[in-house]
């Protein structure tokens, strides 16, 4: 079976940190990349158990991947994600499929749908975003995979969370 690490790029996120992390049982790792936080962020990641490292200039998302330096990603793939967005549990039950059904041999890249918080209320995203890749993805925007239009969309959608 194959493996996922969920990523997460987080600064003074402890406030919505904790809502993220329960919903992401579907993945086998979870790391968290903390840029200068000065709140419990790091302290909430651990209590999930999360690994939690430090954001190191220059550095471009895909080298926090790397499986042979000490407390980095390990071997798998790659779901990335932000700490004010959640897996609905139609999404974390289709990773759990696509762990145990092998999915991963169908494409380069699995996309996923967002729905926005509103004041409103909730806003489906149009296009589907590329965020589970595997480790040796070199396509980066920033902390998020760069969009892959090949990818295949995921079941159940991201939401993603305004208010903490």
């Amino acid at each position: 079976m194959v493996s996922i690490t969920a990523i997460l790029h987080t600064e003074n996120d402890a406030l919505r940190l904790g809502r993220a992390l329960e919903t992401v049982y579907a993945c086998d790792d979870i790391l968290v990349i903390d840029h200068g936080s000065r709140d419990g962020t790091a302290r909430v990641a651990r209590e999930y158990g999360a690994r939690v490292v430090d954001a190191r200039t220059g550095a471009s998302p895909g080298d926090y991947l790397l499986p042979i330096r000490p407390g980095f990603a390990s071997a798998g793939w790659i779901l990335c994600l932000d700490p004010h967005e959640s897996l609905t549990e139609k999404l974390a039950a289709s990773l759990f499929e696509w762990k145990s059904e092998s999915f991963h041999a169908q494409g380069p890249a699995f996309s996923v749908f967002l729905r926005d918080e509103t004041a409103e209320g909730w806003v489906e995203v149009p296009a589907a975003q590329t965020r589970l890749v595997p480790p040796a993805w070199t396509s980066w925007k920033e902390k998020f995979p760069a969009h892959e239009p090949s990818a295949l969309p995921l079941e159940g959608e991201l939401l993603r969370f305004v208010f903490p």
